[in-house]
């Protein structure tokens, strides 16, 4: 099984190199064919896989070079979405610095385009020599695509529509199996708002319970991936990675209990890099037969962590969590959106090795 083997642990996204998002302007300005874009952005696949099993990591992913954002692939799958027309979403820094990034909304009944990852898993498998895995977006995360007022005229109900989620993601699981893929990691902010007061308290205004939406996450998450022989499931759980901001902050403890012992993933990749994240206690309630990945590393700010206080952190993590059941890795992907965080290439590079330099040390593999 994956969670046996996979120690050193990577979340998706790596930066973009500079000429692919010059070639992607050209592309969208229709100065750049297809075919000489799809090249360009096939050097960037093999480039980010490259760097990854240079640095020595167990378990690979395409860096979601074809990505305009983590979920695109969602919203590129599917007809019935407007790209960019739906609501804003707030993110910030310690700085105080905040700025919005829009969002799809639904406009029409959705219909399958193409597939959602065959493209990204059949070429990285090809070129790499490590297992590769594939990313895919909780399905309340694309519940925040539903606007009533816009949304309304092709779905009746945020339910209906999200009904029709479910049973896409679905699909696009069953293909990812088909094709051979061991290793899907579900990305889900979304439960990470749940954990944050400021959010709780805004659904709670507007008219929503959040232990019912939290409720309503794991069901349907559980949906998406049960029924799937073979394939080991991963929950990222991310506070929001935009150019190095976030847009919700709070300890794991709201959820715990429900989503470590309610979910059927097997691996939980949380966010472990600085205070926002809280404590390793709301860990007691992961069973007995899961795997956590610690995202003790990283991917928002350019200093590169230690060998010796990574080795700490884990050590302290070993008193809630067995070794033999932790795992290590990036809080986040480097770049969830086209433009990356605020890190340089060789910062992300001297992360992935401390990584694997640490997993090494720390579990002699």
């Amino acid at each position: 099984m994956v969670e046996q083997v996979v120690r050193s642990d990577v979340v998706g996204s790596l930066l973009r190199p500079a000429y692919l998002l010059e070639a992607r302007q050209k592309l969208e300005a229709g100065h750049l064919a297809p075919l000489e874009f799809k090249q360009v952005e096939d050097r960037a696949v093999d480039e980010a896989i490259a760097l990854q099993e240079a640095a020595g990591v167990d378990v690979v992913t395409d860096g979601e070079q074809r990505r305009y954002i983590f979920f695109g692939q969602l919203v590129e799958a599917l007809d019935g979405f407007d790209k960019f027309g739906g609501w804003a979403i707030p993110f910030r820094n310690e700085a105080g610095e905040e700025q919005v990034v829009p969002r799809p909304v639904v406009v029409e009944k959705l219909r399958w385009r193409q597939s959602m990852c065959a493209e990204e898993f059949t070429y990285a498998r090809a070129r790499a020599t490590r297992p590769v895995k594939a990313t895919l977006i909780s399905a309340q995360q694309a519940a925040a695509f539903y606007e009533p007022d816009k949304s309304g005229g092709a779905y009746p109900s945020r339910d209906a529509y999200l009904a029709d989620i479910v049973d896409f993601t679905r699909r696009g699981v069953a293909e990812l199996g088909r094709l051979g893929c061991a290793y899907i990691q579900i990305d889900a902010p979304q439960y990470a708002a749940l954990v944050d007061p400021r959010w709780r308290e805004g659904y709670r205004q507007r008219g929503s319970d959040p232990d019912q939406l939290l409720d309503a996450c794991i069901e349907m998450d559980n949906a998406i991936i049960e029924g799937h022989p073979g394939i080991t499931f991963g929950l990222h759980i991310c506070r929001g990675n935009y150019r190095s901001m976030f847009h919700s902050s709070g300890g794991y403890d709201p959820i715990a209990a429900k989503v470590f012992s309610r979910t059927r993933f097997r691996r939980f990749l949380l966010e472990y890099d600085d205070a926002r994240s809280g404590t390793f206690e709301p860990l007691r309630h992961v069973p007995e037969d899961r795997i956590v990945v610690l995202g003790l590393v990283s991917t928002k700010k350019p200093r590169v962590e230690t060998v010796e206080e990574l080795r700490r952190r884990i050590a302290e993590a070993t008193r809630v969590v067995p070794l033999d059941r932790l795992a290590l890795s990036p809080q986040c992907g480097f770049a969830s959106i086209m433009e990356g965080n605020r890190v340089s290439p060789e910062d992300q590079r001297r992360k992935l090795e401390v990584v694997v330099e640490t997993a090494r040390a720390v579990w002699g593999t």
